[in-house]
């Protein structure tokens, strides 16, 4: 189902930077003005924001993000190391001894410390901004308008009035209003809780709005496209969204490792055992009437006895040389203490995040169920793959790629997206003046769909139990192989049909086709 709301009023686009803040858009405004004064509202066009405009947006609203951590100076961060209690320990007593007129061990201390505290602040902050420099090279990317193009932006880059396309697999941006729709569905249990995709439809009249995340007609950020297609008008960014709300949560410092916990408690333990034994010799030498300043330097000489002043030297450089280790190896540590955590781990749980291969698929044939070669079956493939205006997966890149095909005569008049439920996209075509409705998608799910098939020479013939069990062993035989298996399958429909629904997807033809596909 299909729904596009007019834009209604529209200002002219002369590129020129706006000279006001457009009116802010509430929760409820959202979803409950019309979408053609939510645009005027906004200043926005259908075609777009300029880039200029945006650009001045960006600085009025700042960037989409919903929690961002604001760091301390970096000279805060240098002098919050000192809190460390040997480190405390050792500078009071290196006072103490300059006070006394030992600069010689005053010097020597305030080295060792200041080199350890330098040592780790300048490997954190080389690993701080490492960090930073990858995510900004694996930002989300949103498909906008702009200057009345198509491009795609990172979406802290997204200002109120940027018009947005979304498909099935994209992340929604920011809280939204539907322009259009087709077979939108979307997923918001990070908002709600609720495991099933929510169904969403252009319109200015909202079911479900007592509950803000249930409009029908907005979208909100953090959320993400199951299946179809939508236009949405972004309405409120970074702090102001749904998502935003939950920043604290986000934004909270992470608590402190096991082995920072476990230095802080040796620290205060040392120092606890220090200020004691400080005052018990204090304590003992004026009872025997020694002289004042004689028992503060003999005090003051076990305090530094019981300090290990190398040991913040020690601890820092065996983990900052461990932390070069590992960025030989591509990995990058933000903070030393949690190379000691590494360490100390017995198993370590990990998802797979890449292969041995070159992750790069390429067809290399199209077989029947009998393992016979289709061409027909390939013709249907590469039309579905090339008419799909949804989500482009790698098999449709391989598809695409495999070899030339003559598009000449076909016609695209309607289309199923794709959606990770269903596992199948949907195309209607029109070829020498006949209407066909090709399916391409999981195998398994097409065989259930399908009551006939076609053979080797396109005889269409009934899909009886017996045939049905032969095509799922080719399938079983082609997985065992390591390869995967894409079913296309077809029907021939009424010349009259203008769209196409899921509906449609049943009485299929299998074309038994099934493109062998393999990870080089």
């Amino acid at each position: 189902m299909s729904t596009v709301q007019d834009a209604g009023q529209s200002r002219p686009d002369t590129g020129d930077v706006s000279t006001h803040r457009p009116a802010g858009i509430s929760a409820q405004e959202l979803w409950q003005e019309p979408s053609a004064r939510l645009l005027a509202r906004l200043a926005a066009t259908a075609s777009g924001l300029t880039s200029r405009e945006a650009q001045s947006r960006l600085g009025l609203y700042g960037p989409n993000e919903a929690a961002t951590v604001q760091r301390s100076p970096l000279s805060l961060q240098f002098l919050a190391r000192f809190r460390n209690p040997l480190v405390i320990i050792l500078l009071v007593a290196s006072g103490l001894s300059a006070a006394s007129g030992d600069i010689a061990s005053f010097v020597i201390v305030i080295a060792i410390v200041t080199s350890s505290i330098t040592l780790d602040f300048v490997q954190e902050i080389r690993a701080q901004n490492a960090v930073e420099a990858l995510r900004r090279s694996v930002a989300v990317q949103a498909t906008i308008r702009r200057d009345g193009a198509i491009v795609s932006l990172p979406i802290d880059q997204l200002v109120p009035g940027d018009i947005v396309e979304l498909i099935a697999g994209d992340l929604v941006p920011a809280d939204s209003r539907l322009l259009e729709s087709r077979d939108l569905f979307v997923n918001q249990a990070l908002l709600t809780g609720e495991s099933y995709p929510s169904e969403k439809q252009a319109g200015d009249a909202a079911s479900g709005a007592e509950n803000p995340a249930g409009a029908s007609n907005a979208v909100f950020a953090g959320t993400s496209v199951i299946s179809g297609t939508a236009t949405i008008l972004i309405c409120r960014t970074g702090s102001k969204t749904a998502l935003g709300h939950l920043a604290t949560s986000l934004a909270e410092k992470p608590p402190a490792t096991a082995f920072a916990v476990g230095i802080r408690e040796f620290g205060m333990l040392i120092m606890r055992f220090t200020v004691l034994m400080v005052l018990f010799v204090l304590i003992v030498n004026i009872s025997f009437n020694r002289p004042m300043l004689e028992s503060l330097l003999f005090a003051l000489a076990l305090a530094v006895g019981l300090t290990p002043e190398l040991l913040p030297m020690i601890v820092t450089v065996t983990l900052a040389r461990s932390a070069m280790e590992l960025a030989k190896r591509k990995v990058i540590v933000k903070r030393l203490s949690a190379i000691h955590d590494l360490g100390a781990m017995d198993v370590l749980c990990t998802d797979k995040t890449g292969t041995l291969t070159e992750a790069i698929i390429k067809l290399v044939s199209v077989v029947d169920g009998h393992g016979v070669e289709s061409q027909r079956a390939f013709a249907y493939a590469y039309v579905n793959s090339r008419f799909e205006s949804g989500m482009k997966s790698p098999l449709d890149q391989a598809i695409l790629a495999a070899n030339a095909f003559d598009m000449a005569g076909w016609r695209k008049i309607d289309e199923v997206p794709f959606d990770f439920e269903r596992r199948r996209v949907s195309v209607l075509v029109e070829h020498e003046t006949k209407r066909r409705l090709i399916v391409k998608g999981a195998p398994e799910d097409l065989l259930r769909l399908s009551g006939r098939y076609e053979d080797a020479t396109g005889a269409v013939l009934p899909l009886d139990t017996e045939t049905r069990r032969a095509f799922q062993t080719t399938l079983d035989a082609l997985g065992t192989q390591g390869n995967r298996a894409l079913g296309i399958a077809s029907r021939v429909v009424e010349d009259g049909l203008a769209t196409a629904a899921i509906t449609d997807e049943s009485d299929l033809i299998f074309s038994v086709s099934v493109p062998k596909v393999i990870e080089s």
